[in-house]
């Protein structure tokens, strides 16, 4: 039996060598969620699983994605981070046709589909869960990234430096996909500038996340918290404060990522900036650049889902829904290098 790509009896052959269950493989059910990776849910001897695995129409770098996302969940036991427990991990693309890993189920809702009772109608707990979010990537950007063996994860020399040149590179490269339009963005040559002139002159690598916002989290189901972040296919050893920018550049608002929650009681971006201030060490009166940042580098992976959609790789609609975003992200991007007096640029 294939669900979503997966073959269940490869699948259940394999758990039974890694002594995970017994039995057949049940009540298997695709998790709707992102726009590209495979996630099934199901049971097998009385234990609740998740499986994450590429999307059916592979990029070059998804097996090493999947790769990379298991090492991090497995590094995080022990921290202050929210996230879903790693059970086992397969890199070897052989078993199911790509690298996959297993995790546990994490009981909550992910607000970007809709917020259920009893947070519905609680602005206590909606003010909670926001501020919840500037609390979860303060505890990431705390990790000590030798200690939990995560030390070559990425490349910190440079890496804040490198930041325009490659995403820019990385819009470029849409090019060469075989139907694409073209890249019909507003300001990007304006806000590459801005950024390269106006970069910071210190900061200090960390754990991040690289794609941080209310799309990506599981919010506890009966109090006002994060229970997990999920979607780890970003992260890397970069600068923290890039997370805190990318969660105010989708923070709730008409034509945001998660511009549904925007009737929700949640907190101030301002109030946003002072929580993660208080359980951080880093300097956060230069937040707007990494806003523009987080603007122009979301405005551009998303892109990247529009020219798939070109090729016949990914859904028309949903090439055209990120396309959208990324054009309000650029304008978001633009509005703000326009007030830049009003955050220290």
């Amino acid at each position: 039996m294939i669900v979503a790509g997966v073959d269940l009896d490869r699948l259940a052959a394999w758990m039974d060598g890694r002594g995970l269950g017994e039995g057949s493989i049940e009540t298997p059910e695709a998790i709707a969620g992102g726009t590209q990776n495979v996630l099934v849910r199901f049971e097998r001897g009385g234990r609740a699983y998740v499986l994450r695995r590429p999307p059916l129409h592979k990029r070059a770098n998804s097996d090493e994605t999947m790769r990379r996302e298991a090492r991090v969940l497995g590094a995080l036991p022990g921290s202050d981070v929210p996230h879903p427990t790693l059970i086992a991990a397969e890199g070897d693309e052989g078993v199911l046709g790509a690298a996959f890993f297993l995790m546990e189920a994490v009981v909550g809702f992910n607000p970007s589909m809709g917020v259920p009772e009893p947070h519905a109608s609680d602005p206590d707990r909606q003010r909670s869960m926001g501020l919840s979010m500037a609390d979860a990537i303060a505890a990431l950007g705390r990790v000590d990234v030798h200690a939990v063996g995560l030390g070559d994860f990425g490349r910190p020399d440079g890496w804040l430096e490198r930041q325009v040149d490659r995403w820019r590179s990385h819009l470029a490269s849409y090019d060469a996909i075989e139907g694409y339009r073209g890249a019909d963005i507003p300001g990007v040559d304006a806000v590459a500038s801005w950024l390269t002139e106006r970069q910071p002159a210190t900061w200090e690598p960390g754990l991040i996340h690289g794609d941080f916002h209310f799309a990506n989290v599981v919010i506890h189901p009966t109090e006002g918290r994060l229970a997990a972040i999920v979607d780890w296919e970003l992260a890397t050893v970069g600068d923290p404060l890039l997370d805190l920018g990318h969660l105010l550049a989708t923070w709730p608002t008409h034509g945001s990522v998660a511009a549904g929650l925007g009737a929700l009681a949640l907190p101030s971006v301002d109030d946003v900036v002072e929580r993660y201030a208080a359980g951080s060490t880093r300097d956060v009166s230069l937040v707007g650049w990494y806003q523009v940042l987080a603007c122009y580098r979301l405005g551009i992976i998303l892109e990247g889902t529009n020219a798939r959609a070109d090729a016949g790789q990914a859904p028309r609609q949903v090439g055209d829904l990120l396309h959208a975003h990324t054009v309000r992200l650029f304008e978001q991007a633009l509005a703000l290098i326009g007030g830049e007096s009003q955050f220290g640029g």
